[in-house]
């Protein structure tokens, strides 16, 4: 269970470095008149994942990846791997809840007004 664990943290990774790099990925997009930065559909599942981040936490509903993981780490005994150890330090902080809340919900925020600076574009566009 333990390697299984670790596959859904990597999930878990792979959707924060979405949400994180797809913002950064816009905005330097933006700059440098990268088109794909616009497409519609990649903008919407952007704004789509983060939304249910903030939604999820402003309801105090555990992350699904989060609540998978710790199921399947429970009971598995030994060290801490690999992976579990070092990306674990970077998703994981001992922060109040109130504290990721309110970053989740202002970076949803962000991503939605940059909508409004970075405008998506349909396909057709070209």
């Amino acid at each position: 269970m333990t390697a299984l664990a670790d596959l859904v943290l990597l999930l878990h990774a792979l959707v924060v470095l979405f949400i994180v790099g797809g913002f950064v990925a816009i905005w330097l997009g933006a700059a440098l008149n990268w088109e794909w930065v616009r497409d519609r559909g990649l903008r919407f599942v952007h704004l789509a994942a983060i939304a249910i981040v903030a939604l999820l936490a402003a309801l105090d509903i555990p992350c699904p990846l989060t609540f998978l993981e710790d199921r399947l780490r429970t009971g598995s005994v030994g060290p801490e791997g690999f992976i579990q150890h070092w990306v674990g330090r970077l998703l994981y902080y001992a922060l109040p809840a109130w504290v990721f809340t309110l970053v989740y919900i202002a970076f949803a925020l962000v991503v939605l007004l940059t909508w409004r600076y970075v405008p998506p574009r349909s396909r057709s566009h070209s």
